[in-house]
């Protein structure tokens, strides 16, 4: 496609380095230079982007953030049908992806106009092709909530979850959140990807249980991304069919051990989350 302005209105999402700023295409170089309008995330930080590869803009460079959001989707509208092109880039990434630009592209959608993309990174993606669990099925939860009883509703539902699942976290709530969900499926392998593409990038992978370890004994700074392996096969088997296994071992005096692998050996599930099941039902049913 012929990225000048004669080609008609359109608005086309740029994605820009997550951190190398050797990362931006030679595609999306051309389309910051010759671009009737750019919006972004934060204009401070676009024209060091800018500044970096000898890019001069041919105007104003706009800001379209997720407080203005709204309002700067009708003076895209507006700029595309007279026969603009507006390209709109996040402050890393693709625009849209837990960064703003998925209102504007609606909008512009609706009004029967163009919307096109110059794709390239993506912190989400970078992560998960090294992360080392299986990329054919996966689902993007975007940022975990800030409250308790948020993060607890989405490892209840992650319980069930069978693909890889990928979310950002802070480097201040990270400790928290793998720690809490550790308790919950302390035994599933997951990867924490920070500073991706930058000096410091570093992939801590292992178990839950022993990454929230690692995670608790030293800061981890920077972007974030963590992926966490899904429930796969282990999904299709419920609680309550592992608890009533493991309450028919125990009631006929199987040893804690015996019984805890037996019923992991059957069902196919998970040893670290059956014994400690084993555990809590052993105490609550006083056996």
């Amino acid at each position: 496609m012929n990225d000048t302005p004669s080609t008609g209105g359109r608005l086309v999402l740029v994605a820009t380095p997550i951190g190398n700023l050797g990362d931006l295409s030679r595609r999306a170089l051309t389309l910051l230079e010759t671009a009737d309008a750019v919006y972004c995330e934060d204009t401070r930080h676009s024209r060091t982007l800018f500044s970096a590869h000898g890019v001069t803009p041919r105007h104003r460079l706009m800001a379209l953030h997720e407080h203005n959001e709204n309002a700067a989707s009708a003076q895209v509208i507006e700029r595309v049908t007279r026969g603009e092109l507006v390209v709109l880039i996040s402050d890393a990434g693709t625009p849209g992806i837990s960064d703003p630009g998925a209102r504007v592209v609606a909008a512009v959608i609706d009004a029967g106009l163009v919307v096109s993309s110059a794709p390239g990174p993506t912190a989400m993606i970078a992560a998960l092709s090294i992360s080392g669990l299986p990329t054919e099925r996966f689902v993007m939860e975007g940022f975990l909530g800030r409250k308790a009883g948020e993060r607890a509703a989405s490892y209840e539902a992650w319980r069930r979850e069978e693909r890889t699942i990928i979310f950002y976290e802070s480097p201040q709530r990270l400790a928290t959140s793998l720690g809490e969900l550790a308790r919950v499926f302390p035994a599933r392998r997951v990867a924490v990807a920070r500073e991706l593409t930058k000096l410091h990038e570093e992939v801590l992978r292992g178990t839950l249980a022993d990454v929230a370890v690692m995670v608790a004994q030293r800061p981890v700074l920077g972007e974030i991304v963590v992926v966490l392996e899904g429930a796969g096969e282990r999904a299709r088997v419920s609680d309550d069919v592992v608890a009533a296994a493991l309450r028919e071992g125990l009631a006929r005096g199987l040893s804690l051990r015996d019984v805890v692998a037996r019923t992991v050996d059957e069902l196919g599930v998970a040893h670290r989350e059956t014994y400690a099941m084993a555990l809590r039902l052993r105490v609550d049913d006083g056996a």
